[in-house]
């Protein structure tokens, strides 16, 4: 559909299953999104088999389970030169040939028993069907039956016996060839979309996963390592679901874009509710005030609750950027609405018509805006996850100061050996459970620019570091790690608050003023001593010239401080050092 919108009408049964940079994605593993395919496990072997043809995903996922997955190896290595294809008897090549000597259908079990041990059709499928039932009476027969009908071929017993046991081995989990082709089909399908159409591509299926909290943050994350920008929910932009707008290349791929993000995603709305404020807004036009909002909406459908939700997600800042306010006055933008509803409903207008709307008259709470860190776990709370910043952006250079890995990081390690790092993470829950001998232990919730995770926090640990473990707080983590069934499963070895470990950390401030005026300001801010060098910045007695004065007393530097500086008047800029 998003794609039908700008003129290109596509049939993905009849694409081409040849598709150049479709088969190009999937050589470097980049299946977000992919179906069948998106796993990590799966993504490391596609990696290694770098597939340049449609068969080459039957086979990954008929593979792909317990049993024929040891086979995998062998197919890789096969398939890209490194080994040569084996047979047990030659009889078995034409039968194997496709998937270089390895069993991989339940097709291939049948045919084998058909041309090395004489059976049916009919015979083939129930021997089929017994070694996938694992019957040993039924087993037993088959086995005798299998090595009499090879016997009359001239096989060698011991080489007949060896081949019994990997088809029977094998097709307890086989997939028959039909099974794998439909699955691989649709994954190649939605491969072939990502790879020439990945703005659409996202947009649609986070519309799919539209109230999957970390499956929309999984396709914010790749929207991201793909370059594609997505723009926080806007009343007068998004729709109820997600849209976008793309940059095409010669071709018409898309290459580039922006995806909007959908009003109904936003926590505690209702589609309902979001598919009248879009009806309203294509009926009337954009909203042009927050009064022009309360004007024409139904509070009947956009109540409280989903009001102060949209405010808290940013979805007013083009009409007002105060969220603050808007949640303190939600009361009274409800009764505003209210009392339109009523007059519309009585057949009353407004003595000014539509001048009146043009302004906003709302009366609004007076109140400042939440500080940047307080505005991101508003936001958080109303969508999910962070979308418009993180908190600890904030923390960058201490972070590398302190050699703290990013979570993505530890994901992207290709060894899959134990990990032993050091993390930063903003919390975002905490589960305390009690183990068997009665000690507690926790699951701690977290977040980090790249994604989101979780770790296990034993007795000791916790009992040091639980004042730290509350929502919003960001932390500073040792831990190890093992990786298990594709998951990185994390133990924390020591835990300590973020801001303290930037103090230590020595970062400092370069501070760029436009005048003196702020100096005394600023200076009553740096009351806590600390490891932090200031610098100042001022305008010198000539036009141009700047001078640079470094305060001979250390402070304690930390985000609340930069932002409360950056905020002063006459405070040009502010640079971490």
């Amino acid at each position: 559909d998003l794609l039908e919108a700008r003129g290109i009408e596509l049939d993905t049964q009849r694409i081409d299953f040849g598709d150049k940079p479709t088969f190009e994605m999937l050589a470097r593993g980049e299946c977000v999104g992919v179906f069948q395919l998106e796993s990590q496990g799966m993504r490391d072997l596609i990696r290694k088999m770098k597939p340049d043809h449609i068969n080459d995903l039957v086979a990954l996922v008929a593979l792909y389970r317990p049993g024929p997955m040891d086979s995998i190896p062998k197919y890789i290595a096969c398939k890209n030169g490194r080994e040569k294809p084996e047979y047990l008897h030659p009889l078995l090549e034409p039968i194997l040939s496709e998937t270089f000597g390895v069993m991989t259908y339940q097709e291939d079990v049948m045919r084998m028993a058909r041309e090395l041990g004489g059976y049916t059709m009919g015979e083939a499928d129930f021997l089929r069907r017994a070694m996938g039932k694992k019957i040993p009476a039924e087993m037993a027969q088959h086995r005798q039956k299998f090595l009499t009908g090879a016997a009359e071929k001239k096989i060698p017993k011991g080489a007949a016996e060896q081949i019994f046991d990997q088809a029977a081995k094998f097709a307890g989990y086989g997939f028959n060839k039909g099974h794998a082709a439909a699955y691989a089909q649709v994954a190649y399908q939605t491969a072939y979309l990502k790879a020439n159409y990945p703005v659409e591509f996202l947009a649609a299926s986070m519309t799919l996963d539209i109230g999957v909290t970390d499956r929309l943050n999984i396709f914010r994350q790749e929207a991201g390592r793909l370059g594609i920008t997505v723009r926080a929910p806007d009343i007068n932009r998004s729709e109820a679901h997600f849209t976008c707008d793309a940059i095409m290349d010669e071709a018409g791929r898309s290459t580039g874009g922006t995806i909007y993000y959908a009003l109904a995603a936003v926590k505690g709305v209702g589609r309902q509710a979001m598919d009248h404020v879009v009806a309203v807004r294509t009926e009337g036009g954009p909203f042009t005030s927050l009064s022009d909002f309360a004007r024409r909406i139904d509070p009947r459908l956009v109540n409280k609750r989903a009001f102060e939700s949209l405010a808290r997600a940013g979805a007013f800042d083009g009409l007002h950027s105060n969220r603050r306010q808007l949640v303190m006055s939600s009361d009274m933008v409800q009764s505003a609405a209210a009392r339109n509803v009523r007059d519309r409903d009585a057949g009353q207008e407004s003595l000014f018509g539509a001048a009146e709307t043009a302004k906003d008259d709302l009366p609004l709470s007076t109140v400042d805006d939440w500080p940047v860190h307080e505005k991101l776990g508003e936001e958080f709370t109303a969508i999910g996850f962070y979308l418009s910043g993180h908190p600890l952006d904030a923390y960058a250079q201490s972070l590398k100061r302190l050699g703290a890995s990013c979570y993505s990081d530890l994901l992207g390690d290709a060894r899959r050996t134990s990990v032993k790092a050091t993390v930063a993470g903003t919390v975002i829950r905490k589960q305390e459970r009690r183990g068997r001998s009665g000690d507690p232990f926790a699951f701690v919730g977290l977040s980090d620019p790249t994604g989101m995770y979780e770790i296990m926090v034993f007795s000791e640990t916790l009992s040091a570091s639980r004042a730290f473990l509350e929502p919003g707080r960001s932390v500073l983590m040792r831990v190890i790690g093992e990786w298990t069934d594709d998951e990185l499963k994390l133990r924390a070895l020591t835990i300590e608050d973020l801001d303290a470990a930037a103090a230590q950390a020595g970062e400092g401030l370069k501070i760029t003023l436009s005048d003196t005026a702020p100096i005394p300001a600023i200076a009553s801010q740096m009351k806590q001593a600390g490891k932090g060098l200031i610098t100042f910045v001022v305008p010198g007695s000539y036009a141009g010239q700047e001078v640079e004065i470094a305060l001979p007393k250390r402070v304690l530097v930390n985000p609340q401080l930069r932002s409360t500086i950056q905020a002063m008047r006459g405070v040009a800029m502010v640079e971490t050092v």
